[in-house]
């Protein structure tokens, strides 16, 4: 948690021949610069090492945050709307034709994901939004990981990181607010799902979902105990019990409720937006849009059976535990056992010790939506408290399906702020009216991987074969 996205990638194009500024003629060219220096980024990016890419984010950020202003500025030029208190006028020459990478859809084992062609900044500005939420969404994830690592964290610093991540949580569900409203004004014609309302409200939902249970996480006291549990560097337990202080647990079970509701929104949303593209959208983001709900529900039994013990009422917090552990679909080996609930159990722990390495070695984690975290804590805690029911308080358990159905709504701790685009400053406006000067643009090319995004018919030539022999010389793209 949070979802892994895919960083898209673009082909090159130069805005001089689409656009012309009489007030700021420089706005073009320095447009053009600033881009070719994010595709620059994004195409080395797409060449690093998973454990890599995560260091490297800051510099997608950091080209990100140099271009959108310029971008917003060709916007508002267009429009006939002020830029910082200054007119710039923008006369359209011809429809700028741009390529971007899915990050949505499905894609073929063995293959990146398709390109996607589209019109106008309209189809610009919603793949270089979405660019800037997936990275916030990443960088929150690389904040979380620090939590997940063979070094225990501290009451601050878990908090402090906590509060880190879901401000850039926050960010994204912004981003994806703008491109719902603006998906709505402009109604993009392009096959693109990343460009319709639906897909955008979707993602701010889930985004929104996930800040949700990091407000819970910042003051439950049991995952960073599980974690401590799972460290095998760590060493505290033999010198003292962690402490577990009281939690104010039936408000964190109805954020936690409205977490639920938010992916229940995302899943249903997604699945409009391919509807009507006409796509199918990819299997692991529906697949982690579904856990990440069925999470937050269990999360929220755990944190009603907790407030039940603290009542004294053990029988009904085993109860909601169990409640729990059926909405994570793992099985209750207290209802009697089978061989195929041992399967199953033996399933799930090779699952847990699979995503336990995709952590210790830096690759992505997180797929399962928090599911498998959440049922250590849930196993914790039941064996804890049907050791104390069965010595000493003997309560009667009953069924799960009776707790469930007393819960409460969902209760919202976040509200949605919608993205203010950023803009362009005076020096920089002034520096624009100045005619532009062609031979000092330089604009980053690589080289060795010119046509990967060119969308040109580039070749490259094969290891053995003869100049200009390489791949596309055919016209097929393959060895044989």
């Amino acid at each position: 948690m949070p979802f892994t996205f895919l960083i898209p990638t673009t082909s090159n194009v130069s805005f001089s021949p689409f656009f012309h500024s009489s007030t700021h003629p420089s706005l073009p060219l320095a447009a053009t610069t600033h881009r070719a220096v994010l595709r620059n980024v994004l195409k080395k990016h797409k060449r690093l090492s998973v454990q890599s890419q995560s260091s490297n984010l800051v510099n997608i950020l950091s080209a990100l945050e140099d271009y959108i202003p310029y971008l917003f500025a060709l916007d508002a030029g267009l429009g006939g709307n002020q830029v910082n208190g200054e007119e710039i006028d923008i006369t359209l020459l011809k429809e700028i034709d741009l390529e971007w990478r899915a990050s949505l859809v499905v894609k073929i084992p063995g293959r990146e994901a398709p390109r996607l062609k589209g019109k106008g900044l309209d189809y610009e500005i919603c793949f270089v939004l979405s660019t800037l939420a997936y990275v916030s969404t990443l960088l929150a994830q690389s904040q979380l990981r620090v939590l997940h690592t063979s070094v225990t964290s501290t009451a601050e610093q878990r908090t402090g990181i906590i509060a880190k991540a879901t401000k850039y949580l926050l960010q994204a569900n912004s981003i994806h607010a703008y491109l719902v409203t603006r998906a709505e004004e402009t109604a993009l014609s392009s096959s693109a799902i990343e460009t319709t309302s639906a897909a955008q409200g979707a993602l701010a939902e889930l985004v929104l979902a996930e800040a949700t249970l990091l407000a819970v996480l910042k003051d439950d006291p049991y995952p960073a105990i599980v974690a401590q549990d799972r460290n095998n560097n760590d060493i505290e337990w033999k010198f003292k019990a962690p402490d577990i202080p009281k939690v104010r647990a039936h408000l964190f079970a109805r954020l936690c409720l409205a977490a639920a509701e938010h992916a229940a929104k995302a899943e249903a949303m997604l699945n409009i937006a391919a509807s009507s593209r006409m796509i199918r959208v990819d299997d692991s983001l529906i697949k982690y849009i579904n856990d990440l709900g069925r999470t937050s529900k269990a999360k929220a039994y755990r944190l009603f059976g907790i407030d039940a013990e603290l009542g004294g009422e053990t029988g009904q917090a085993i109860a909601w535990l169990w409640g729990g552990k059926k909405e994570l679909g793992f099985p209750d080996m207290h209802e009697g056992g089978s061989k195929l609930k041992s399967l199953a159990k033996l399933k799930k722990g090779w699952e847990e010790r699979r995503e336990d390495r995709k952590i210790d070695k830096g690759g992505q984690w997180g797929s399962d939506g928090g599911r498998f975290e959440e049922a250590r804590i849930i196993e914790m805690l039941d064996q804890k408290w049907n050791k104390m029911n069965d010595m000493m308080n003997t309560q009667k358990i009953p069924s799960c399906d009776t707790m469930l159905a007393k819960a409460p709504s969902g209760r919202d701790i976040h509200s949605t702020k919608i993205l203010v685009p950023p803009v362009l400053d005076e020096d920089t406006l002034a520096r624009l009216r100045a005619p532009p000067d062609f031979d000092e643009v330089a604009q980053p090319v690589d080289n060795s991987d010119s046509s990967d995004e060119e969308g040109d018919g580039g070749k490259s030539d094969l290891p053995g074969s003869f100049p200009g022999r390489g791949i596309g010389s055919s016209g097929e793209g393959s060895y044989f």
